[in-house]
């Protein structure tokens, strides 16, 4: 694949037959639906897949399930950093690792506690590596069990171990991310934003791409975004699509995953709007809410020339 080649890589949810065991057959068509929409890659047992609700065994059998059925095509990579002590973090990343993923991701806030410093998280990473041989990883500012922003430091030391491919950021602010951005020049490093307003601007200070929960929404148009947001001839197109995006962002995360898995299912993909993670159903205000956004996406689609996805 070209080095300047911008990717859309969504942040997985999972389908749930009604007594809220993992649906796998809508899995592979939910996985199928994101090829269509041009993803360049997934990211499978991730917050939005509701990683902390499902038993180890259901995390591992999640990233198996997408490694083998999009069959190399595109990699995958997993959150793989469970555990209470290092050493069952490492042995479970390892676990990740066998499912055939590409790398396994880490989450920031396991490896320090809030109150604890830069150092002693470089220190807890730099225990993990070396029990955790050659393989892979990535890193992703989650926002639980706490939001643990990786600070340049951090990263310096990340990218010094020549083994990290993939970063999900959560900072939000613009200028810090451009450090970021600037820090993983001239290395294997693949920077993605998880913050929809901040698309079009990451993607043009250098980001490798999105990850964004909208993705699950209308993932074609972040495909397109991705794309296009350096493109001089659609910049008119790129500024409207990125302004329609913040708009609706505030709208669609009322009632997250279930208000995604609502939508798409309007939008024809066979999954039913049940989440482990969601205390009640979608209330009738978010449905409506949502729908508004959903009688939008034609005309998104009409605008920038793009098909509407099918699975």
């Amino acid at each position: 694949m070209d080095s300047n080649t911008k990717k859309f890589v969504p942040v997985m949810i999972t389908p749930y037959h009604s007594n809220l065991k993992i649906d796998f057959d809508a899995l592979s068509k939910l996985t199928d639906f994101y090829v269509n929409s041009g993803v360049k890659g997934f990211f499978a047992n991730c917050a939005s897949s509701e990683m902390y609700q499902l038993d180890p065994e259901e995390r591992l059998s999640l990233a198996r399930h997408v490694v083998k059925h999009v069959k190399g095509a595109f990699p995958v990579v997993a959150t793989g950093s469970f555990g209470t002590t290092i050493e069952e973090r490492a042995e479970f990343a390892r676990k990740m690792y066998d499912t055939g993923v590409n790398a396994v991701i880490l989450i920031s806030s396991h490896f320090a506690n809030k109150e604890e410093s830069d150092t002693v998280l470089i220190n807890n990473l730099e225990k993990f590596f070396s029990l955790t041989g050659n393989i892979p990883m990535g890193t992703y500012e989650c926002p639980s069990p706490y939001k643990r922003i990786i600070s340049p430091e951090v990263l310096r030391f990340l990218l010094s171990t020549n083994r990290l491919i993939y970063h999900k950021d959560t900072t939000l602010d613009l200028e810090k991310i451009r450090v970021k951005i600037d820090l993983a020049k001239n290395s294997k490093l693949e920077f993605y934003d998880a913050h929809t307003p901040n698309s079009m601007y990451s993607l043009q200070m250098g980001a490798k791409g999105l990850s964004t929960i909208a993705g699950n929404f209308y993932p074609e148009i972040f495909s397109w975004m991705c794309n296009n947001a350096n493109n001089p001839a659609r910049k008119d197109d790129v500024e409207w699509i990125q302004a329609e995006l913040t708009r609706a962002d505030a709208i669609i995360g009322q009632g997250y995953p279930n208000s995604a898995k609502y939508f798409l299912q309007k939008r024809g993909v066979p999954i039913q709007p049940l989440a482990r993670s969601a205390k009640a159903p979608l209330t009738d205000a978010q449905k409506q809410a949502v729908d508004e956004i959903y009688k939008l996406l034609p005309q998104w689609h009409e605008r920038l020339g793009i098909k509407a996805a099918a699975y």
